[in-house]
């Protein structure tokens, strides 16, 4: 390795950090999968009539989001074998972001290893959040760095109230639709989720 690759890798440079996120990992090692359960939680919700007009079925050509337009659950890869659970896994060192955002569909996110800085902001706060403005990406927020945040570009930002997680190893979060969240990994991490409409 060159000398410059090593400072930055000392460092902890950003441009240098990988970031497994969103993998469909257990189709790729299905031996993987016996080791992951589902939890019970996620046969036990029911659809109100917000959820079930944009959460019907999940789309596998598409990053793990639902579709309107596919068949159904139980054909798309990874999703579980009673059908409408999708699971992924989440592998990086400490430092790797998934950026402010939310999804459209239930979420238990399970920690295995390490530990994730997880902040929450209840879907009411939207309008303070940015939304991104093109269609495709309307689930994100403008707004890249929540720790270094442009106060005059976004001014109520500031104002909205959030609850800040420490996920550790062994511990399970739930994360309701349309919940805002930006995760952020305190150290190497291995995270699961569970999606469900």
């Amino acid at each position: 390795l060159s000398a410059e690759h090593k400072a930055k890798r000392a460092r902890g440079d950003a441009s240098q950090r990988g970031y497994v996120a969103q993998h469909l990992l257990f189709d790729q090692i299905p031996l993987l999968r016996r080791d992951i359960c589902v939890p019970d939680y996620c046969y036990l919700s029911s659809r109100d009539e917000h959820e079930s007009k944009e959460a019907t079925s999940w789309d596998s050509s598409q990053t793990g989001a639902p579709s309107h337009a596919s068949p159904g659950p139980r054909g798309t890869r990874n999703s579980d074998s009673s059908g409408g659970i999708r699971i992924n896994a989440w592998f990086g060192p400490a430092g790797t972001v998934s950026p402010l955002h939310h999804d459209r569909y239930h979420n238990l996110l399970a920690q295995v290893v390490g530990t994730k800085y997880v902040r929450l902001y209840s879907e009411d706060q939207t309008p303070a959040l940015y939304p991104r403005e093109d269609a495709l990406h309307k689930i994100s927020s403008q707004i890249d760095d929540l720790h270094n945040v442009n106060h005059d570009r976004f001014p109520l930002f500031a104002g909205a109230p959030y609850f800040d997680v420490e996920l550790k190893a062994g511990e399970v979060l739930y994360i309701p639709p349309h919940m805002w969240h930006y995760v952020q990994s305190c150290s190497v991490s291995f995270s699961v989720s569970f999606w469900w409409c």
